[in-house]
């Protein structure tokens, strides 16, 4: 069953209870949480405040996207801080199947990221060790980007994997998601969709979340 996963680096700031109020209204199933560094990716975005506060006010499952230098040193302060997926950049973690057991030690959903330009062979020696690959369909660091085609084959090559070895990892995508493109990579596999400036253009939450699911 396909989820949606709006991007809450999208949101309205200034009215962030409201939205996520909203939210949980509009029957999504997760709340994406991007965090960058400035470092790994060209952009600062939101950190431990905010994500305390997005905490306190929801129940709502919380998918942390870490596009930090050495996410190994922090998964296990936002494990504390009560979010439910952690995913970290297979580019740049030399030591990543290190960080995806820390990740499961403390009781959270392990993923891997790759960029556009990494291959999905690079994962051979991971994927049984997953719980999810998120596949990115722009390029890192800032939200509105057009969606990148190439990522359709890589969700398919995903998928073939996942029932060849019989593997039970998600497939998430982000990036240039809406509801033409949403459709595209579902088809071709897809579980969990990650939506950002598209979701929160709409006017009603509710229908954008249907409608990314394929029920309108």
């Amino acid at each position: 069953m396909t989820k949606v996963f709006p991007s809450l680096l999208s949101a309205d700031f200034l009215n962030l209870k409201e939205e996520l109020s909203k939210l949980e209204e509009s029957g999504i199933d997760a709340l994406h949480f991007d965090v960058m560094d400035g470092q790994f990716v060209p952009n600062i975005s939101i950190g431990f405040p905010v994500l305390e506060a997005i905490r306190a006010a929801t129940d709502l499952p919380i998918d942390a996207h870490l596009m930090i230098e050495t996410p190994n040193d922090y998964v296990e302060a936002f494990a504390e801080k009560g979010v439910n997926k952690i995913s970290v950049h297979l580019e740049g973690n030399p030591h990543i199947h290190r960080v995806i057991q820390n990740i499961k030690k403390h009781g959270v959903e392990a993923g891997v990221v790759i960029n556009p330009g990494t291959p999905v062979h690079a994962l051979d020696a991971l994927i049984e060790d997953v719980d999810f690959v998120l596949v990115m369909s722009v390029n890192p660091g800032f939200g509105g980007q057009a969606f990148l085609p190439s990522a359709v084959d890589k969700i398919k090559q995903l998928d073939e994997i996942r029932k060849n070895r019989q593997l039970n990892f998600k497939i998430e995508v982000d990036g240039g998601i809406n509801d033409q493109t949403a459709k595209q990579v579902v088809d071709a596999g897809a579980d969990w969709l990650v939506a950002g400036s598209y979701f929160f253009g709409q006017a009603d939450y509710k229908e954008a979340n249907q409608r990314l699911k394929g029920e309108l």
